[in-house]
């Protein structure tokens, strides 16, 4: 009986771990399985996506604005153009004009102001009448004259007529020289007064307290320092007039930069608040010392009268100094973007063709706006200066493409979020 169970035990052992291996062997089977199927499922995924990655590079890099978002944005667009950014000394300054190009306007005798005849900013030729002042003195300065004036006459009637009677040796010749030595100091007595109401611009003949204050200058009107009513000193700057029409920059250049500077090189500049307008100048004059403790020269550049128009002295600006002729292609620096480690700029497309819009059934047809398309190219920039900056394209455009020179930013922006628009 013992035998028997013993065998029976051993066969169900036998069948027990033949089955538990026929388990094993299918486990195996469906976990390699499992794997197999997912990475068919990757591979399939990538082959998608490296079919879709092209259409998605062609779609990132262009935009399109509806007219009215185009209006509304601002969008400018220019043309590359050839500008001396190369091989330059940068120096700052400001806008002035020649000593003998500005004046302080003031009077050479006190009194009251009567009138003024100008307003800051008014053009006045030389010898325009700005204002006038009252001093009884001047009428003094007419009588003296007048009085001097006719002393003159007759001590000439009375010189004659002793010199006759000397010739004649009727009378004594101690008294021709007496008449001689009167008509002599008489006529340096009205030459006298005639120079000082000459030089307050006041006629010599009639009688009147009134003294023009006038322009020795053609130019502007700068500060107006005084007022009606008020007393004029002399001495005090009562007016101030500019002649702009000579304006040059004063720019200042350090001691390192000296051996590179000369007469006839051609400047560049910008004004401070106005980066993007440039203007060009050329040297005409180098200081021989140092103008301040920075070790700094002061160097003279000449601006062109046409240019010159709507400056004024004293404004800011920032120069490059062209040490060569040598010229870049380049845009405006707002016109440039970065995209990642890469930089752009947005070429507008023409002719580009309609899209067609299909509407669902029973929507109704409407009017679309006109849509303007933009693409990006990728550029390699160089030196930024004056408000532009040099760049080189990576492939070839027309050399007459309009390049977005203002809001390249906000297509940037549009095509980042994938320039889709809605209808």
């Amino acid at each position: 009986m013992k035998n028997i169970f013993k065998s029976l035990a051993k066969d169900l052992t036998a069948k027990h771990a033949k089955t538990k291996c026929k388990v094993r062997k299918g486990i195996k089977l469906s976990v390699l399985c499992v794997i197999f199927a997912l990475f068919a499922v990757n591979l399939s995924c990538n082959e998608k996506k490296a079919e879709e990655t092209p259409d998605e590079e062609k779609t990132s890099t262009e935009v399109a604005l509806k007219e009215s978002q185009y209006k509304t944005i601002g969008i400018e667009t220019g043309f590359v153009e050839d500008r001396n950014l190369n091989k330059v000394i940068k120096a700052n300054g400001y806008t002035t004009v020649p000593p003998q190009n500005s004046a302080e306007v003031s009077t050479l005798i006190g009194g009251t102001v009567k009138d003024i005849y100008v307003l800051e900013g008014t053009f006045v030729n030389k010898g325009k009448v700005l204002a006038t002042i009252q001093n009884l003195e001047v009428i003094e300065m007419q009588e003296e004259y007048q009085s001097a004036t006719a002393n003159v006459e007759y001590l000439q009637l009375e010189y004659n007529r002793q010199k006759t009677l000397s010739d004649e040796n009727v009378n004594p010749r101690k008294i021709f020289q007496e008449v001689k030595a009167k008509l002599a100091a008489e006529r340096a007595r009205a030459q006298a007064a005639k120079n000082k109401l000459d030089a307050l611009h006041v006629p010599a003949k009639g009688k009147t307290s009134l003294v023009p204050i006038v322009a020795p200058i053609n130019g502007y009107v700068g500060k107006i320092n005084i007022a009606k009513g008020a007393f004029a000193n002399t001495g005090v700057s009562l007016f101030e007039v500019v002649d702009n029409s000579q304006m040059h920059l004063d720019l200042n250049v350090y001691e390192k930069d000296l051996a590179s500077i000369s007469i006839g090189q051609v400047i560049d500049f910008v004004l401070t608040n106005q980066s993007n307008k440039s203007i060009k100048g050329k040297i005409f004059g180098i200081n021989k010392s140092f103008s301040n403790e920075s070790k700094t020269v002061a160097v003279h550049a000449k601006i062109d009268p046409a240019d010159a128009k709507g400056l004024i002295p004293g404004m800011y600006v920032s120069a490059n100094i062209n040490i060569t002729n040598a010229t870049v292609p380049a845009l405006p620096k707002d016109a440039v973007v970065k995209n990642a480690d890469k930089y752009f700029v947005f070429v507008q497309e023409e002719g580009h063709a309609e899209e067609k819009h299909e509407h669902k059934e029973g929507e109704k047809e409407e009017a679309h706006e006109k849509e303007i398309h933009f693409k990006a190219v990728e550029i390699i920039p160089g030196t930024t200066d004056l408000g532009f900056t040099e760049i080189k394209f990576v492939d070839k455009i027309d050399p007459q493409a309009k390049i977005v020179t203002k809001g390249a930013f906000y297509l940037l922006s549009a095509m980042k979020g994938g320039g889709e628009h809605s209808h």
